[in-house]
């Protein structure tokens, strides 16, 4: 016999009709929505499935392995989006968000390097969760790179909020709260940690166009001062 189910926050009551009616179907089709672009309440159906699983509701380890397909799906979808059509978005729209060639360039310099780390991690954090896909698919990330970080990300990601509700039990509305609180920090440090590594490249950046200005300059007082002394020395014809 099941257990009862516990009282359950505010996002997480909304939900509940929605899983009682559709059970591992909304599991599925939300976590995979909210790892393809589309701001839906995925990692909150992940929780409250998991707290379903500890009351006998639903099955866990099938909770978790349809989670986690359904993430690696949804993000393999955003990089197929992004790798089709985003590069013809950033050249005709761009602009008008100051993504210029250069900025362009330079993300892709850092993908190149960082991509694997940031799709692994990219599902703890609201807002990357959603565009990761899109953003390697759009700076041309190596889909067999991409694919590796994203299975690891989508277990992860499943892992760690899987086993929060179904561990919460009776507590996952203070449990819930209090993650989503620390999330919260952990998205603001996370941000802070881009504009400082934003910054740091920005002024690399300039300092490289000044010493390269300053190496010009001179060069050419050098030819100039040169040709100045070549001139001087030059005897008058008799």
């Amino acid at each position: 016999m099941s257990a009862p189910s516990p009282p359950l926050p505010g996002a997480l009551a909304d939900l509940a009709p929605l899983l009682d009616h559709y059970g591992y179907l909304a599991v599925a089709l939300l976590v995979l929505l909210d790892n393809c672009g589309i701001p839906v309440p995925g990692q909150t159906i992940l929780v409250l499935a998991s707290v379903y699983a500890g009351t006998g509701h639903l099955d866990f380890a099938a909770v978790l392995l349809i989670a986690a397909a359904a993430a690696t799906v949804g993000n393999s979808l955003g990089y197929l989006i992004g790798h089709t059509g985003g590069r013809a978005f950033v050249h005709r729209w761009g602009r008008y968000v100051l993504l210029t060639p250069a900025r362009m360039e330079r993300a892709d310099g850092f993908f190149a390097r960082h991509g694997g780390k940031v799709v692994a991690v990219a599902r703890f954090v609201d807002g990357l969760r959603q565009y990761n896909g899109i953003i390697a698919g759009t700076t041309e990330m190596p889909w067999r790179r991409f694919a590796v970080f994203n299975l690891l990300g989508a277990v992860l990601w499943t892992a760690v909020w899987g086993t929060l509700g179904y561990v919460a039990g009776a507590n996952i509305g203070t449990v819930y709260r209090t993650a989503i609180h620390y999330q919260l920090w952990f998205a603001i440090g996370l941000g802070l940690l881009v504009a400082a590594f934003l910054l740091r490249q920005v002024l690399r950046y300039r300092r490289r166009r000044r010493e390269g200005a300053d190496a010009g300059s001179d060069s050419d007082s050098g030819s100039d001062s040169d040709s100045g002394s070549g001139s001087g020395s030059a005897e008058p014809p008799d």
